[in-house]
């Protein structure tokens, strides 16, 4: 019998309603400039973060010590997965701002 505890991927099921709620934000905000390679920055910086944080979850789960319980991986997971997705989406948000400032 398979137990869905041992997914590495189920923390980004659970969190994708929070991660398309974040997407949206960075994505609608600011309202302008709205240009092409604005829209290219974007769209690239999501996709990032998306990989990132599923790279991250299956790395952490891996390594985790399974000697703290068999729920400890998916909170690792779980929380090294958000952290990535947030990082790489702060980077992101900075980056276009100064690039945004520059232009």
């Amino acid at each position: 019998m398979n137990d869905i505890a041992t997914l590495p991927a189920l923390a980004l099921v659970l969190f994708a309603p929070w991660f398309l709620i974040l997407s949206a934000l960075y994505w609608l905000y600011p309202r302008t400039p709205r240009h092409a390679a604005r829209r290219r920055f974007d769209a690239v910086a999501l996709l990032l973060a998306f990989a990132g944080c599923l790279a991250s979850l299956y790395w952490s789960y891996g390594i985790a010590d399974r000697g703290h319980g068999h729920l400890w991986p998916q909170v690792l997971a779980t929380s090294v997965g958000y952290g990535v997705f947030l990082l790489v989406l702060a980077v992101a948000f900075f980056w276009r701002r100064r690039w945004l400032a520059r232009a």
